[in-house]
Parts: structure tokens; sequence; C-alpha cells
């Protein structure tokens, strides 16, 4: 599938309308259609379309339920509806548009019509996409800010709790930082931090992984279905591509180049725990491998952070 193109997905029980609507977007969007409500809400989930066109009259669930199922939930609720319908009604009207629809097209379609409004729409959804990513994109450095990565936390935890797969936090924080721009000055303080981040996401590359500038000098990663083993694994090519820069730091007392601390948690988000508890744990964590030496990495696993803690320096 191209990336570059949008995709339309077609919720119709009747193959010839969903032919059609195919027909007027195929060589522009991607297309996928479900015949039914229940696999139109799992394709909605599993490939995050641009828009949907959707059928009321359907077997077992109607489009309104459709709807309101979609609208209900936060993954699927900014994805635009448009209802495509024989029911012409007044009152049919006003309740798609009610349950949040962006419109509603009356069967028999005007082809030339229906695809100059489809079009408006997606576009509109290009630009509300485009200004929703600058707001959860750091400016300095281009990664993901502290909005996005509370965001994406969310979300991965309540993903993990549904599959039963394991999560981890890494907090991670340039050493000496404040020594550094004091030596060098802001600008090439910020020209460090853009280069860390460039490693790390060089590290951090799957897509349910995030990295995000967390505040200042401290970043912050989310590592999903990743347990301890797997965490330190990352942690520590984390620690040698910020060490492999050799950006040099001649007023550290740790190293002659820029280096970083790490402490995180890993833990499985079904056994009572909370989100909060893992990123306070990866943060303390990041204190303890700081107070222990710094350019390190600090670990545990929730269920036993008070028992399990291990140091890893780093080998360089």
């Amino acid at each position: 599938m191209d990336a570059s193109r949008q995709t339309i997905l077609i919720i119709d029980d009747t193959p010839i309308n969903i032919r059609v609507h195919s027909e007027l977007f195929d060589r522009e969007c991607e297309i996928v259609f479900a015949t039914n409500g229940e696999d139109g809400l799992r394709l909605a989930h599993s490939n995050r379309p641009d828009l949907i066109l959707l059928d009321i009259m359907m077997p077992k669930m109607d489009g309104y339920e459709v709807c309101r199922r979609l609208k209900a939930d936060p993954q699927t609720r900014d994805i635009p509806v448009v209802f495509v319908t024989a029911l012409g009604e007044e009152k049919d009207e006003a309740k798609g548009l009610e349950l949040g629809a962006i419109d509603y097209i009356i069967k028999p379609i005007t082809p030339l019509i229906v695809k100059a409004r489809i079009r408006n729409h997606l576009e509109l959804k290009r630009h509300r996409d485009l200004l929703t990513a600058m707001a959860t994109i750091d400016g300095l450095t281009g990664i993901a800010n502290r909005r996005r990565f509370d965001e994406m936390l969310h979300q991965e935890w309540h993903r993990a709790q549904r599959s039963g797969a394991p999560l981890a936090v890494l907090m991670i924080d340039i050493d000496h930082f404040k020594r550094y721009n004091d030596t060098y000055g802001h600008m090439a303080g910020d020209d460090c931090l853009k280069e860390v981040a460039c490693a790390m996401t060089g590290v951090v590359k799957r897509p349910g992984d995030l990295v995000a500038r967390y505040g200042g000098e401290e970043f912050a990663c989310i590592l999903s279905e990743t347990d301890a083993e797997g965490a330190l694994i990352v942690a520590e090519q984390i620690l040698k591509a910020i060490s492999g820069l050799e950006i040099p730091h001649s007023d550290s007392p740790t190293a002659p180049y820029i280096t970083v601390s790490i402490g995180f948690c890993a833990t499985w988000p079904d056994t009572g725990h909370t989100r909060q508890q893992l990123t306070d744990c990866a943060d303390q964590n990041l204190y303890r491998a700081k107070n222990a030496g710094r350019n390190r990495v600090y670990l545990c696993n929730l269920e036993h952070c008070d028992l399990s803690c291990c140091i890893l320096e780093n080998s360089k």
C-alpha cells in the first residue's frame, strides 16, 4: 500500500455499490471495503482510513450503530464518516449528522458531485492531520514531544492490557548538559540535542515504538511488546550510539565526549499497576544511574523494583 495515498473505507452490504464507489476513487486513493458493520469496525481499527463511506441499511448492525461506535471509540472517532444511503427523509439525514457524520449523500448518486465532495473532505482531513502532527512534534529536534509521548503511552498501555504483552519505558538524560552549554554555547547545545535525537531514532525503529523529547535535555522512549531483557538491549544500543557520535565535551567529568544516562522500567500492564507508576519507576532509575556515576543504564521490573535492580555500565 502506498503510504502517500489516502485511504477510503467503504462499508456497504451491496457489492455493486462498493464497485461504483471504488471506481470513483481507486486511481487516487487506496480502497478497502467491508460488507457488514462488524467487519467495517474491525477494518477501521486496523487500517485507520482517512474517510469512511457508510451505508445505513445493512443487516445485523445498521450504519447508524456503526457510526455511533466509531465516534465512541478514541481510536476511530476522528475518522470522517460520510453516509451514502437511499434514506432521503429529513429526519434520517438529521440523525446521521447528529451522530457525527460530516456529510450525508442520498442515492442514487451523481458521480461528479460525489467525487468533488469527497475530495474536499479528504483535503480537509489531510490539513487536519498535518496540524495534529505539528502539535505533537518537538520544534527543535523533529521528534515527538511530551504531548505525543503521553498520548502514545496511553494508547500502548491499553493495547498491552488487551493483548497481555509487556511494555517498557526508557528515560534518557544527556550527562552534564548544562556544562556543555556553558562551554560551547546554546547553539552548539541545540545541535547536540538534534544529533542525540537522530541517533536514538536510528536505534528505535519499530512502528509501535516512540522516541520523544521529554523536556530540556531529557528524552523518553516507549517500547511496545518489550520486556526488561529486550529493553536492556535497546538501552545498550542507545548508549553506544550516543557515545559513537563522539561529540566533544571537554568539561564533562564522566567522559571526553557526550554521554547519556538511562533509567528504565518494564511491566505487564494487566498486573494492576498504572502507567504513571511505570514512568515514575523509569524516572527514579534514571536518577539512580546518574547518582551511580552516569554513562550507564539502571533498570528494573516494576513488579520487583525494590528487589531486582541492577546497573550496567557502558563498555566503552
